[in-house]
């Protein structure tokens, strides 16, 4: 039995998974053998020509056959529940005991050998080329044990009891090239999977890079037209909704006097902390230059105001290394919606605030309730 590591490479985990399923199915395909074979025995003992004793066919093809075969599937159903890890083993041997007891029962038939190739092709579903040969060691194992019966040999010619073993052989090899083919199939299988995992994968980094901005990773402007858009529709439905476009105060200077790397650190500091203050449902934008935007939704003009205010301290009251020490500040406009106002208007409204929010001093918010 190959190890974990061994099917890994070839064989997908649900394959794994799915085998002991196919051997309960397996069981309840021989049940159906036995079964099958247990009336078949008796509608020929009653309608065709059967040279056996009443007693001798009840005790010998009907009883022993049959409760060795259901003793031999409720032995490995049992296994299967308890040692998982043996079923297929249990399997094997239950198998070919069903298999070879049928084989001896009708040994006068003479495409009745043909039997113990079940055992062979269904090993072939676990794709194990050992576990192929295993079962053909089993077959060879019970076709010795049958030739110590003398009626069964005599019942054989020379060239029966060579070609059995040989045909046993050749079905393993052929058996052999199905799982190959099988593992070839999967391992193909599997790389189409893996490959269009990694395009799903590519294709929803993609999709994100073009959503969201590749510096303070909130969304771009054009994604943020695309929510304020549909925002405006639920907002017209009912929904409460507030804008907000928030600027970093001097950012000119900063650029001027530390550079752009520096101007960079300072943006992803400040889009962090509207990250951090914002509710789940609302969605933060990096608009453009040193400017951001805000949707709020489900919130009174009080706790949008509130909201806006707590990121406008937090910024302000942060020292900056890069700064040598020293804080920045923003000016945010905020303005919310009402049926008067289209989304033109309303955002032109909003800028107008920050705009006045500029001119009177910085560092503080302006909105369409409190004058600038």
């Amino acid at each position: 039995m190959n190890s974990p590591s061994e099917h890994s490479s070839h064989i997908p985990r649900e394959y794994e998974i799915k085998h002991s399923k196919w051997l309960r199915k397996m069981l309840h395909a021989y049940l159906v053998v036995v079964i099958v074979h247990f009336f078949v025995q008796i509608a020929c003992y009653l309608f065709l020509k059967y040279d056996r004793a009443p007693l001798d066919f009840i005790v010998n093809v009907l009883f022993w056959p049959t409760a060795l075969a259901v003793f031999c599937i409720l032995l490995t159903s049992y296994m299967d529940r308890k040692f998982p890890s043996c079923s297929f083993y249990t399997m094997s041997v239950t198998s070919t005991v069903i298999a070879w007891t049928i084989i001896h029962v009708n040994y006068d038939i003479r495409i009745m050998p043909a039997i113990c190739l079940l055992p062979i092709f269904a090993s072939v579903l676990f794709f194990d080329k050992r576990r192929v040969w295993f079962i053909c060691s089993l077959q060879m194992a019970a076709y010795g044990l049958l030739l110590i019966d003398p009626a069964y040999r005599e019942y054989l010619s020379s060239f029966d009891m060579v070609s059995i073993p040989v045909f046993l052989i050749l079905a393993t090899f052929v058996a052999q090239i199905i799982v190959t083919s099988g593992v070839e199939v999967l391992d193909d299988l599997q790389t189409s999977m893996n490959a269009k995992e990694d395009l799903i994968v590519r294709n929803a980094i993609i999709a994100k890079q073009s959503k969201t901005d590749g510096l303070t990773n909130l969304y771009n402007q054009s994604s943020f037209k695309d929510y304020y858009e549909k925002a405006f529709e639920y907002a017209n439905l009912g929904m409460s909704l507030h804008l907000a476009l928030i600027d970093i105060d001097d950012f000119k200077v900063i650029n001027d006097t530390y550079g752009h790397r520096v101007g960079d650190i300072i943006l992803e500091k400040v889009s962090l902390i509207i990250q951090e203050s914002i509710t789940a449902s609302d969605i933060a934008a990096r608009y453009g230059g040193e400017e951001f935007a805000l949707l709020m939704f489900e919130q009174s003009f009080e706790q949008a105001y509130d909201l806006v205010e707590l990121i406008r301290q937090k910024i302000s009251l942060m020292g900056h290394l890069e700064l040598e020490g020293s804080s920045i500040t923003v000016s945010i406009g905020l303005k919310g919606y009402n049926l008067d106002v289209s989304k033109d208007k309303l955002f032109e409204d909003v800028d107008a605030c920050l705009y006045a929010a500029k001119r009177t001093g910085k560092n503080k918010t302006v909105t369409s309730l409190v004058p600038a």
